[in-house]
């Protein structure tokens, strides 16, 4: 029994056993947009930097803690790009300051409102209408029915109108 996952050949087939899986659980999780496949990359990265001190039978928790606190803070760095985004406006609009007002309260309000859905409905709604993925695509990279994804979808739609109904989305 190895001690240790710093043997080529046993980092190798930890690799192809869990690199697929790890990336999928990241992109379903955090979304294309903080880009999973370097995440996953780093992770194993992290792994072979501390191979002494992980076992073989640790080194899928290990990965996916790693991998997961990594994305969190790629998140915590974004909303600082977008906090720096929101102060130094990048053009002149001529928009009424009544309206931009209101566009950010929604914004706001709409970004409560997918935080509080589960992840399911959130995963599935902004697959459709962020990424434009029809409910076949989604159903198939979720690993359920088409009715589920449909069923995701519409809840989540529901949660929203009702939540943002003084905002008139339709």
């Amino acid at each position: 029994m190895h001690t240790d996952i710093c043997e080529d050949s046993i980092f190798k087939g930890i690799y192809e056993r869990l690199a697929e899986g790890l990336h999928d659980y990241l992109y379903y999780k955090y979304g294309e947009r903080h880009d999973p496949t370097d995440k996953t990359q780093e992770a194993f990265i992290k792994l072979w930097e501390n191979c002494k001190k992980v076992t073989p039978t640790k080194a899928k928790s290990f990965l996916y803690t790693v991998a997961n606190n990594l994305m969190l803070n790629e998140v915590k760095h974004q909303k600082v790009v977008l906090k720096y985004q929101n102060e130094k406006p990048s053009e002149v609009t001529h928009e009424s300051p009544e309206f931009l007002l209101e566009k950010e309260e929604y914004f706001k309000k709409y970004q409560e409102v997918l935080a509080s859905l589960t992840e399911e409905q959130r995963t599935a709604f902004l697959l459709n209408k962020a990424e434009g993925k029809k409910h076949g695509e989604i159903a198939e990279l979720l690993g359920v029915t088409r009715k589920v994804v449909e069923y995701r979808i519409y809840s989540a739609f529901k949660v929203l109108k009702a939540e943002l109904k003084g905002f008139n989305i339709k």
